[in-house]
């Protein structure tokens, strides 16, 4: 059975982001039950963890000899068993490759730089002016991703592990202006976000955290 590594605990503002909530639910859509592996946040600089996860991050995969990290590189190796989340046709297969490769590389970048100067630096001197043109980048990029999609469903003609990606990416900026500039995405992460598969993953990682917390 496949096994996920996550973490026992996080702060409050981290849970239901770590990605592990990533492969738990392509892991769900794929219908594969998995067993958890958690860890404590000292363990990250462990010679065993780094043995397996070389930045030290969550989350890693093992399946079998397959033992794997990078949350984009684990959601598709998964999607490559599972027609629910990838097609079964070589161009409809090279197009949810690819959009998982956008979400990860044109979009989410640019969304954790404005992220990160809200969030992290907004003390620094510089945080204003960078944060600024961070958003105005980040726009231009999210507009071009809500020109593609219209008013489709999803980004091709059916769900797949790309949609899965790209609504992890957006739903940082959900309940946010700069995704509610553009009605059709913030439609689009909803309809994602609504999936029971979602629901599933988000609540088995918000599970291991209250259960950690109980016991501390």
């Amino acid at each position: 059975m496949p096994e996920v590594t996550g973490y026992k605990w996080v702060p409050e503002f981290a849970q239901g982001f770590v990605r592990d909530l990533r492969v738990r639910w392509a892991l769900e859509e794929a219908g594969i039950p998995y067993d958890e592996h958690l860890i404590s946040l000292e363990e990250n600089a462990s010679p065993a963890h780094l043995k397996r996860q070389p930045f030290g991050q969550v989350p890693a995969y093992r399946d079998g000899a397959v033992d794997m990290f990078e949350s984009g590189a684990i959601v598709l190796k998964i999607a490559e068993r599972s027609e629910a989340l990838m097609p079964a046709d070589d161009p409809g297969r090279a197009r949810a490759m690819s959009w998982i490769f956008a979400a990860m590389n044109s979009v989410e970048p640019r969304l954790m730089n404005v992220r990160s100067a809200e969030l992290f630096w907004a003390g620094e001197p510089w945080a204003e002016r960078f944060g600024a043109k961070a958003a105005e980048l980040l726009q231009m990029r999210l507009a071009r991703l809500s020109d593609w999609l219209g008013d489709k469903p999803f980004l091709e003609d059916r769900f797949t592990a790309g949609d899965l990606m790209m609504a992890c990416v957006l739903r940082e900026i959900e309940g946010t202006d700069h995704l509610a500039a553009f009605p059709n995405l913030e439609a689009y992460c909803a309809r994602c976000l609504s999936r029971p598969g979602f629901k599933a993953a988000l609540a088995a990682q918000l599970k291991a955290f209250a259960a950690y917390e109980a016991a501390t």
